[in-house]
């Protein structure tokens, strides 16, 4: 399962980091706002126990709902990247016909590099990983990032690695028609290349991915703090 999440390519990552520093210095001076998702600290808000996410992406919208208590920091986590807006124009990168749908690698590779420094501790495992869940992606124990992925079927098999924090409550036939074709990345197949995808971002997909589909917007729908 580590196709599932990002294998980094820090050489790459850093040519990039270095060309994309410089421009920023430049945006700067000129009197640019940098982006908002590079600042981390800001992403700290606590999530309320029960909370709803609508996405709308180019295929049609679904709606998550979230649990904290299946994955407290997880959720948290979740919950910030989506009020911030860090998910909205970003592709369904890896979707893979009767197993999962991935998304979370942003179209700006300054943004990505800043992000896969920020690891989340794993949570503890209480609930499987049927159909409809959401779960955080991860290459490793504490290695959490952005990335998560939908379950399509009872991936029961994937419990021990991954903790779903939520589920699909109506559109899950968005999410099963998202497009497929591509198919899985290296070494698996001629997909998304993820290490490539996290440092040219915007880029590289559009050049090399152009029928992935993406999500438009995504919003916190309400919360509910439980007694």
């Amino acid at each position: 399962m580590a196709a599932m999440i990002k294998t980094v390519s820090f050489g790459l990552l850093f040519a990039v980091v270095v060309g994309c520093s410089s421009e920023s210095q430049v945006n700067e001076s000129q009197g640019s706002v940098p982006n908002p998702l590079l600042y981390v600290n800001r992403f700290i808000e606590e999530a309320p126990d029960l909370f709803q996410v609508q996405f709308i992406t180019t295929k049609g919208d679904f709606v998550l709902e979230v649990y904290s208590v299946w994955a407290p920091i997880g959720s948290a986590r979740f919950y910030n990247l989506v009020k911030q807006g860090w998910y909205d124009g970003v592709r369904f990168h890896r979707v893979l016909e009767d197993f999962t749908a991935g998304w979370g690698i942003h179209d700006d590779p300054y943004v990505n590099f800043v992000w896969q420094k920020e690891l989340l501790p794993d949570d503890p495992s209480f609930e499987s990983n049927t159909k409809g869940r959401i779960s955080f992606a991860r290459s490793g124990p504490n290695s959490r990032t952005t990335q998560v992925f939908v379950n399509y079927k009872d991936n029961s098999s994937l419990d021990d690695q991954f903790v779903p924090f939520g589920e699909v409550s109506t559109g899950m036939g968005v999410l099963e028609n998202l497009y497929a074709d591509y198919g899985d990345g290296p070494p698996r197949g001629d997909g998304v290349y993820q290490a490539m995808a996290i440092a040219r971002g915007h880029e590289y997909f559009e050049e090399e991915f152009p029928k992935l589909d993406r999500i438009l917007k995504a919003t916190i729908l309400g919360g509910t703090v439980l007694p």
